[in-house]
């Protein structure tokens, strides 16, 4: 199994990765098929109109998670790794106003939002919580061409063949794969009987797996990782102000990191007070995605604090913090976000928030351990403590925004993740519950959990708040 660390950290915009990102992915997608002139059915006349239809969670929060504008900038051309949030504003602008999408390379196509863009509040989609139809159609309605995507978690899009495929046709995937790269581990127990075998750590193998793919490119490339995630951090810890969409949620990351700037040096300082530096860190770049803003899925934007502030905390924190180990930290964090995503989900609209934050702090408390000294061994028990003591966790965010509980469940993720490496580092990474089996309870958690609290904003805190 390999899924590149640059899968797994992408860089985007918020406020999701499988609300915002995902359907802009596919609706560019759409457009460059039509632009091939993939698909176009029999007798049908001239392209001349656009149309979307979201389903299952796409539709019940899509508003909170601007899944609307995604899919508008999307059909304008524009990718989430690319988009200047300035230029994109007047675009979608344009485009309510006028009505036409004007793509290169295809005529002027009639889109009307308030028309062709319908959030259908029925059931979902058959293939996953996340589904939406793009359609095609000439002057007189008839479908010129359609496709149907699933946003399967941290930016992934799937047409509805790819996803029967990928089900269908994973042991031959696997094979192929196995005879590609040099560890191409599909679980953690390969992961730790490779590493035994080879005598090479997880970060050394995954590096060597990846190097099969990017080559020379590799160290540049997750430098601009890092160099995202740090600046994401700086951005929000330099913000202030009420967060967009209606809750009136303040901007705090600021504030409170003057307040601890101005303790530093104090004799009365507590020791728990690293805990409010790890939070502010997580804090500053879940109000960052909340705002729109540039981050990175880690795996995905409403889980993108954690990792980023367990790797603040090692940098500022810890003694003997180099460049070269967060390179590992990041190559570890990827590996285990992908076990989880091969053998699970990341996606809060399947599995709730215990496949994104829950997934996050795995990966945080892996490359944490990794970097500090941890065995392989260690390292896996490490991503299991963090992984378990998420299990259940709920996605219900207030009016569909990643903002409350988000915020806030990003800094007790980072936190958790921190106290995870450092139980594992205490032992020898003999433990009772492999992580493997963890994923699996994940998976099978998120498969009874009521719909109400998989990111449907219809239970829990989403229909508990306060009156104003």
């Amino acid at each position: 199994m390999f899924l590149s660390v640059f899968d797994v950290f992408k860089i985007g915009i918020g406020p999701s990765s499988s609300h915002t990102m995902g359907p802009m992915v596919a609706a560019a997608r759409f457009i460059d098929d039509l632009r091939a002139g993939k698909g176009k059915y029999p007798g049908c006349g001239p392209l001349s109109r656009l149309s979307a239809t979201l389903y299952g969670s796409l539709a019940f929060t899509g508003k909170g998670h601007a899944t609307d504008r995604a899919v508008i900038l999307g059909l304008c051309g524009l990718l989430p790794d690319t988009l200047d949030p300035d230029a994109a504003e007047g675009l979608e602008q344009a485009v309510r106003e006028d009505r036409k999408i004007r793509p290169e390379g295809l005529p002027e196509l009639d889109f009307d939002p308030a028309r062709d863009l319908v959030f259908d509040y029925g059931p979902a989609l058959e293939g996953h919580a996340n589904g939406m139809i793009l359609r095609g159609h000439d002057r007189d309605g008839n479908i010129y061409y359609a496709q149907t995507y699933y946003s399967v978690g941290g930016g992934f899009i799937m047409t509805d063949r790819e996803l029967e495929a990928a089900a269908t046709g994973a042991s031959l995937h696997d094979e192929q794969q196995a005879r590609h790269f040099p560890y191409p581990f599909g679980s953690a127990r390969e992961m730790l009987e490779m590493g035994r075998a080879a005598g090479r750590s997880i970060a050394e193998m995954k590096r060597a797996n990846e190097r099969k793919v990017h080559g020379a490119d590799l160290e540049p490339k997750l430098d601009r990782i890092l160099a995202a995630m740090n600046d994401c951090i700086d951005r929000g810890l330099s913000q202030e102000g009420i967060l967009p969409g209606g809750l009136n949620v303040r901007r705090r990351a600021k504030g409170i990191h003057e307040s601890l700037m101005a303790e530093q040096g104090l004799n009365v300082t507590a020791p728990h007070v690293v805990n409010d530096w790890m939070s502010v860190y997580a804090m500053a770049v879940n109000e960052e995605n909340a705002a729109g803003g540039r981050v990175v899925t880690s795996p995905t934007n409403g889980a993108a604090g954690v990792v980023p502030a367990v790797m603040r905390y090692y940098r500022h924190h810890c003694t003997g913090a180099t460049e070269a180990k967060l390179r590992d930290f990041l190559l570890v964090a990827a590996a285990i976000g992908g076990l989880i995503k091969h053998n699970a989900s990341i996606s809060g609209a399947e599995v709730g928030c215990q496949g994104e934050v829950g997934s996050a702090a795995a990966m945080a408390a892996a490359g944490l351990c990794a970097v500090l000294g941890g065995t392989n061994e260690q390292v896996e028990n490490a991503a299991e403590i963090a992984l378990e003591h998420h299990l259940g966790m709920t996605c219900d965010p207030a009016a569909g925004l990643v903002q409350v509980p988000c915020i806030e469940r990003n800094a007790l993720g980072a936190i958790k993740a921190v106290s995870a490496a450092s139980l594992s580092l205490r032992g020898d990474g003999r433990h009772f519950m492999p992580l493997d089996n963890c994923i699996q309870v994940m998976l099978e958690t998120g498969r009874d959990m009521n719909l109400k609290y998989k990111e449907t904003s219809t239970g829990g805190i989403a229909v508990n708040l306060p009156e104003c």
